[in-house]
Order: C-alpha cells, then sequence, then structure tokens
C-alpha cells in the first residue's frame, strides 16, 4: 500500500485512504478508540489529494477531478484541461467553492454542495 490522500468525515466516522500506486481509495471505520476497522472499497480509483462534501462524496484527483458517492459508483468527472491534478479542497466564506491544484494552475469552481465541516 502507497497511502497519498487522506480525509475523513465530519461526524468523525469514517477515515478515507487513497492507496495511489494500487488506484484505489478505501474506507475505514474510526472506532471511539481512535483505531481504525472495517476496511472497505470505497472507490476503485486512486488518488493524489482529496476531499469529501457534505453529502458524504469523496473527490478524488488525477486526470481532473472524479466525484464517487458513498456507494463508490462515480457519478461526476471535472475536467481541468491539463495532464494532472494534485489536490482538492472546499473553501470560501461558505465552503461552496472547490479549489484544484493542477499541472500549472489553480481552479475555482463554485459548488452547489459545500465541502465537509
Amino acid at each position: 500500500m502507497k497511502p497519498n490522500g487522506i480525509a475523513g468525515t465530519g461526524d468523525n466516522k469514517y477515515l478515507y485512504v487513497a492507496d495511489i500506486k494500487a488506484d484505489k481509495t478505501w474506507r475505514y471505520s474510526i472506532l471511539k478508540n481512535g483505531t481504525l476497522a472495517n476496511k472497505t472499497l470505497a472507490a476503485p480509483k486512486g488518488s493524489d489529494g482529496m476531499t469529501i462534501d457534505a453529502t458524504g462524496n469523496i473527490y478524488l484527483t488525477g486526470n481532473g477531478v472524479y466525484v464517487y458517492n458513498t456507494r463508490g459508483i462515480l457519478i461526476e468527472h471535472i475536467d481541468v484541461g491539463e495532464a494532472w491534478t494534485a489536490n482538492v479542497v472546499f473553501g470560501g466564506k461558505d465552503r461552496d467553492t472547490l479549489f484544484i491544484t493542477a499541472s500549472k494552475s489553480v481552479y475555482c469552481l463554485k459548488m452547489k454542495v459545500k465541502g465537509v465541516q
């Protein structure tokens, strides 16, 4: 395993870990004592960086941004027109702007959903 991207849910119940080498993202339950359990496949895609929106969708980077729902189904691909996207995060006053770092630029997209808090 070569973990790279990592993100937790707002309720502190789950931790997502992207394995860029295996090209998979895993979800772990966070137990009360802080240990991880119940490793399950969250998405059939690895990532350099990642974020989560308020509805639980995970955003993975690579060739653009891939958005997977909580069942691990690809629901959106955001093309940025560059060879590589390295990281992604929600920000702005209302946490509804998606910031994407790519090969040569930083992109800002106003979203209909907010980032996890």
